[in-house]
């Protein structure tokens, strides 16, 4: 199909996921630069190789799971036209999301805790990676819960219908790729570095 064809809410439509891909690309192509720096830094000699992850990294795995999974179960609902299913369930998605947010916190402070600081003596090129890595997903955490927060509105003023979901598809396409963008950063930092 060509994209010069359709309605105008077509064309709308597909400018609008075209805008979130374009988005989503940059960001690919942002974290990309990310991790290849960590892995031309690790070969420094001050490269902590013997690091473990915080434990709260691994409930955060956890939490960003399972509010993928509620944010399907939201948009599956509202295909059922069940709305307060729907409604639970981005509320449910919502709260699993903020509980990311304070995980990773919690993460920061026990590597705090075991001694390392994002700068200063006790700093190291394995801590500044890790620290920056995690603080800019977390800003795109805040993004997804801002789009989030914007789904919950429109569906309490009925803007979606099992037929009409534009808003909600792109905000849960937004929310799976900073899932899986974690998950990546997570076994990266964990296992390849």
């Amino acid at each position: 199909m060509d994209l010069t064809e359709g309605t105008l809410k077509e064309k709308t439509n597909r400018a609008k996921s075209m805008m979130l891909w374009f988005g989503i690309g940059s960001l690919i192509m942002s974290f990309a630069g990310l991790t290849s720096a960590v892995l031309v830094s690790r070969k420094r000699e001050d490269w902590m190789h013997d690091f473990e992850m915080p434990s709260a990294f691994f409930i955060s795995c956890a939490l960003i799971l399972v509010s993928s999974l509620t944010f399907i179960l939201a948009k599956r609902a509202l295909k059922k036209n069940k709305r307060s299913l729907t409604t639970a369930m981005l509320l449910t998605t919502f709260g699993l999301g903020v509980a990311f947010i304070l995980s990773q916190f919690e993460g920061f402070k026990q590597i705090v805790d075991s001694g390392y600081y994002l700068t200063g003596e006790t700093s190291n090129v394995t801590m500044s990676f890790i620290y920056v890595i995690a603080a800019v997903h977390i800003l795109h955490v805040v993004a997804g819960l801002l789009s989030l927060l914007v789904v919950i509105y429109n569906h309490f003023k009925q803007k979606y219908s099992p037929t009409e979901m534009l808003g909600m598809e792109l905000s849960a396409t937004f929310w799976h790729f900073v899932d899986i963008l974690w998950l990546f950063l997570f076994l990266f930092l964990t296992y390849l570095v």
